[in-house]
């Protein structure tokens, strides 16, 4: 995750960047640029969305520092958009980084019965609903 080493404000924004992610309609647009620049109405004919909803989801993932903008030089209302690499690559390594296996600590509650001195419950595990 981020150099800082803030554990809150490294959660607060990698859940900021996750809730962008979370809109069904923001990754078919980072996938639709995936396959390389894209201008707005290209990105409409694609998902069948109106101009002004995809430059709302477009702003949005701008925002987040996901997406770059580029005008024409010649006609500044031509605008193409493409995903920031970079920006990708650190999002990747942030999900990478706290979703890490590797941290997962074996521990013991320091409350309940256990650390009461009483008998310890039945143990009960609780399964994905991958597994299930």
């Amino acid at each position: 995750m981020k150099s800082s080493s803030d554990p809150v404000s490294l959660s607060d924004d990698l859940a900021r960047r996750l809730k962008v992610l979370a809109d069904p309609r923001r990754l078919r647009i980072l996938d639709l640029l995936m396959a390389g620049v894209q201008c707005n109405c290209e990105i409409c004919e694609a998902l069948g969305m109106s101009k002004n909803l995809i430059s709302h989801h477009l702003r949005v993932l701008r925002e987040a520092g996901l997406v770059t903008v580029e005008r024409d030089a010649l006609d500044g209302r031509w605008i193409s958009y493409s995903l920031d690499q970079r920006a990708l690559q650190a999002l990747v390594a942030d999900v990478d980084a706290f979703f890490d296996p590797d941290r997962i600590q074996p521990r013991h509650p320091q409350c309940g019965p256990r650390r009461r001195g009483g008998k310890p419950t039945r143990k009960v595990v609780l399964q994905s609903s991958q597994e299930r």
